[in-house]
Order: C-alpha cells, then sequence, then structure tokens
C-alpha cells in the first residue's frame, strides 16, 4: 500500500493585480516544501478563519513571508508607519490559523512576515521600522537583482533547538525585512539573534508540536545552503512524525 502524502498548508496573500483580486505567494516556498520538506504544498486562500477548518487535512503550516506588514491594530502598535503594505486577508486568516495549528499540535514554519505574524498570534508587539532606529541595522534587501538582494548580508547567534538542527551556533543570513519582534509573544524563547539585537528566530518550547520562527529567508536557493537544508527537511520530519503519531492513534 503507498503511504498516504504528507500535506503542508502554505497561507497565500491577497493581492490586487490589474484591478483583479488574487491570492497567491512567492513559488520559492512551494518548491522548498516540496523538494526540501518532502511534502506536497497546498496553498492556502486568506478567506478569514473558515480556512481553520482546513488543519485536520494538514501535516504542516509554513507561513511564508510577504512584502506587507501585519497591522498594528492587531497589537495596539497605534498608528500604521506603512499604511500602503498591509494585507487585512491575510492577518484575519494567519493569526487564527497559526494560534490553532498551534494548539493542534500541528509543525509550524514561520517565516519572514510568517515569524512576526507568529510573535503576534501570540500576543507580541512589533518595531514598525527597524531601520529608524539608532540602534539598529537597514534590514531591508536594498536595490539590485535578486540574487544580490537575497544574498548574505550578516552573520546571527544561533541557541537552542535552531543550532541543534543547523549544526552551528553562528551563521550568515539573508535579510529582506522592515519590520521586526519587539515584544516577544507568550512562551517564546529567543534563538537567534542579529548583530543589532535583532531577532532572527524564535522557538516555543511549550508547544505540543514542532515550532520555528524564522526572519532572515532559508527557502531562496535553499538546496545550495546546508543550513536552510537542514532547516526544511527537519520541519519535513516533524510533518511525517506528526502524520505517523495520527495514523496510530
Amino acid at each position: 500500500m503507498i503511504a498516504p502524502p504528507v500535506i503542508v498548508g502554505i497561507p497565500a496573500c491577497a493581492k490586487t493585480i490589474s484591478d483583479m483580486p488574487f491570492h497567491q505567494t512567492p513559488a520559492r516556498y512551494a518548491r522548498a516544501v516540496l523538494h526540501g520538506a518532502g511534502a506536497l504544498p497546498v496553498l492556502i486562500p486568506p478567506l478569514g478563519e473558515t480556512m481553520l477548518g482546513l488543519l485536520d487535512t494538514l501535516d504542516g503550516l509554513l507561513v511564508p513571508g510577504s512584502p506587507s506588514n501585519v497591522h498594528p491594530d492587531h497589537y495596539d502598535g497605534g498608528v500604521s508607519e506603512t499604511p500602503d503594505f498591509h494585507d487585512r486577508e491575510r492577518d484575519q486568516t494567519t493569526l487564527p490559523l497559526i494560534r490553532a495549528a498551534i494548539a493542534k499540535g500541528i509543525p509550524v514554519l514561520a517565516i519572514c512576515r510568517g515569524i512576526q505574524e507568529l510573535n503576534v498570534a501570540l500576543g507580541g508587539s512589533l518595531i514598525q521600522r527597524v531601520h529608524t532606529l539608532e540602534d539598529r541595522l537597514d534590514h531591508r534587501g536594498g536595490p539590485g537583482p535578486h540574487d544580490v538582494r537575497y544574498g548574505p548580508k550578516h552573520a546571527i547567534a544561533v541557541t537552542g533547538s535552531l543550532a541543534r538542527i543547523v549544526k552551528a551556533e553562528t551563521i550568515e543570513v539573508n535579510s529582506l525585512h522592515g519590520q521586526a519582534i519587539d515584544r516577544l509573544g507568550n512562551g517564546l524563547v529567543v534563538e537567534a539573534t542579529a548583530p543589532d539585537g535583532t531577532i532572527e528566530a524564535v522557538a516555543l518550547p511549550s508547544a505540543p508540536g514542532w515550532l520555528l520562527g524564522i526572519q532572515w529567508h532559508p527557502e531562496w536557493a535553499f538546496a545550495a545552503n546546508p543550513h536552510s537544508v537542514a532547516i526544511f527537511a527537519a520541519f519535513g520530519d516533524a510533518c511525517r512524525s506528526r502524520k505517523t503519531s495520527n495514523q496510530k492513534a
């Protein structure tokens, strides 16, 4: 008998292109799930809490990056400093999805905007524009072709479960974000920091399932980076383990 496939859900963004609404996310996330985690990727439309009904069919949840930012209304952040870069439909979908996935023990890998959504979903707050703070680096990607913008930008100090996954205490990462974690969400612990103290990775030791939030983009050309390969392999292993446990239950 052929074993059923492992399924990973990827929440999509709400976009308007030529006055038409679209649901989409960059293709590299699905490719990393398929070839890095060894799972079948399925896009989740940003249609709000009704999407919670999909969770019982999923073995994992990957919350991807996006140019948009979590609206500060969700963390009492005051007036938006990036009013042209929000996606309310995604907020209304991902925040309850993340909380429900954690409660069900579904493995979660949250990347870039995803780590920010994870933090907000658990009661944390965000710095709206990191580059405006005197003691912080400019973590945005800057100009140039994609290979330059997504190339290594700085080292990060790594600890905890992430250090065990990548088998290193320091790694080089890319950097393409304007916002970052400010106050940590309930139960989250820091597992990586940039030289300026910006939080680059978090975990949730109390979660019933595997969980990792990452501020950089390991999905970009992941197969060429051994640390990215290790992250997606660990995520895939956690998804398979959960599926196996559910089948035995």
